[in-house]
Parts: C-alpha cells; structure tokens; sequence
C-alpha cells in the first residue's frame, strides 16, 4: 500500500490540474493520461537524482498503462488500409520493452528499442499508395456520382 497511495493521488491530482487546464485554457489533453504519465515522469526523475527516498515499484505499471494508452490514441491516424490490430500487436511489445527498459535504467537497450519503434512508426504511417488520389481523380469521381444520382 506504500506504494500505490501516493501513486493514486498522484494520479488524481495532476489529472485534476490538467481537467483544470483543459477547461480554462482550452487545451486538448485527456486529463487521466497527463496524471499517469505526469506520476512516472515525477517518478522518475526523484529516482534518477535521487531527490525523495520513494516506492517506484508502480513505475512499471504506470509505464505500461502510457504504452498501451497511447499506442490506441496513435491508431486512429492510421492511413486508411493498415490494419490496427497488427499495429499494436507490434507496437505493444516493443513499447512494453522500452518501458522496462525505461524503469530499469538500462539507457542502451532503451535507445534500441526506440529506434524500432521508430522504425515501426515510420512502416504503419506511411502513405498507402490507395489513399492518394489527384484532385482530378476526385474531381471526375464526383461527377460520376452526381450523374448517377441526379
């Protein structure tokens, strides 16, 4: 329990602060997700200069939770054709590692393993060449249906 109350009220208050934000400054933020992640930034920076003597052992769990958070917010700008279940079937276990390699200091493997996230980003949100239509194409396409309909 040492390590999951103040972790909750972590959470709870930098999402109230960001719900807070978002409504007065008109900002896009998901308030539960700016507290998870603004609890495992917190978390750790105090573990890196060792500035509180605190539980970390939720890290992990709030590092996984942004992974998976934020790997559903990235599929919805998937180009129109690529499969999302295979986009986070390999996003996931890529980002779970990086997380871990985030919460154990292990900066090499974590630098690695962003690259191929990278890699992977660059894979899924390319253009299809399907989606890319000239203004003509379009054009004629309308015209089409407007004669059909009409």
């Amino acid at each position: 329990m040492n390590a999951i109350v103040p972790s909750l009220v972590s959470i709870w208050l930098l999402a109230g602060l960001a719900w807070v934000a978002r409504r007065t400054l008109r900002v896009a933020v998901c308030p539960i997700c700016a507290g998870v992640a603004g609890t495992w930034l917190w978390m750790l920076v105090a573990r890196q200069f060792g500035l509180l003597g605190i539980d970390t052992s939720m890290l992990p769990l709030l590092l996984a939770g942004s992974v998976v958070g934020s790997t559903y917010q990235a599929e919805r700008w998937l180009p129109p054709g690529r499969s999302g279940a295979l986009f986070k079937s390999v996003a996931i276990p890529i980002g779970l590692a990086a997380a871990y390699t985030l919460a154990q200091s292990l900066w090499g493997l974590l630098g690695v393993l962003l690259a191929v996230l990278l890699l992977v980003a660059a894979v899924f949100f390319r253009p299809t060449s399907t989606a890319v239509a000239t203004s003509s194409e379009v054009a004629e396409e309308l015209k089409r249906q407007m004669e059909q309909c009409c």
